[in-house]
This record gives C-alpha cells, sequence and structure tokens, in this order.
C-alpha cells in the first residue's frame, strides 16, 4: 500500500527510495510529471508545495491544461465465473450492472480516502 500526504488540496503519493535514502512524492491526477524529493516528512511538505506551484505555473504559461481529463469510460475484464456472479447480484437487486459497479467503487474510493 502506498502512503499518501495532501499538499495545496492535491495527493501525492509517497514511497521511500532506500538507494538514496530519501523519501519521494508523486502528484497524482497530473497531466505531466511534478515530483520531489526530501530527508524528512517536514521537507517533503516544503518540496512538495514548490513543485506543484512550478509545475501549475508552467502550465499555466505554456496554455497547458495541467489535470488529466477522465472520460467516465473503464474497460475491465473479468472471469466468466465473476461476470456471471456480478450479473445475478446485480439483477437480484434491480439494478445494472453499472449502478453497482459504481456503488462498489464509492465503497472503495470511501475507504481508502
Amino acid at each position: 500500500m502506498n502512503n499518501t500526504l495532501k499538499i495545496d488540496g492535491h495527493v501525492a503519493v509517497i514511497t521511500f527510495d532506500p538507494e538514496i535514502e530519501m523519501f519521494r512524492g508523486e502528484f497524482v491526477g497530473l497531466n505531466g510529471g511534478a515530483d520531489f524529493y526530501a530527508y524528512s516528512v517536514e521537507d517533503l511538505k516544503k518540496e512538495g508545495a514548490i513543485s506543484l506551484a512550478v509545475f501549475l505555473d508552467e502550465c499555466r504559461n505554456d496554455g497547458i491544461e495541467p489535470y488529466k481529463t477522465f472520460s467516465g469510460k473503464v474497460t475491465t475484464r473479468l472471469t466468466p465465473e465473476r461476470h456471471q456472479a456480478l450479473a445475478v447480484t446485480a439483477q437480484a437487486h434491480g439494478v445494472s450492472i453499472n449502478e453497482l459497479l459504481n456503488e462498489g467503487v464509492d465503497l472503495v474510493i470511501e475507504k481508502h480516502s
């Protein structure tokens, strides 16, 4: 499991790089790379804020949208057994497979937020 840190309203995934013995942060949901490194959590927050500000400023200067856009469509592959169980469960509850999957995704997001 990855650890996350919220910096100026943006989520960054935090890992530890044992080769350089530093924490590494990488913002998610951005349209490009905005990673940062530090030896302590306090410095990680500072470096993250700087990295984010530089990234957003560069996007603004270059007329680039800084955030990824999502279409709302996801393709997934299920085993035939899972697909059947999903279809039966959805039908038994009077909802579509799509509605059931959305409910499940909401639960996972809530659990990990």
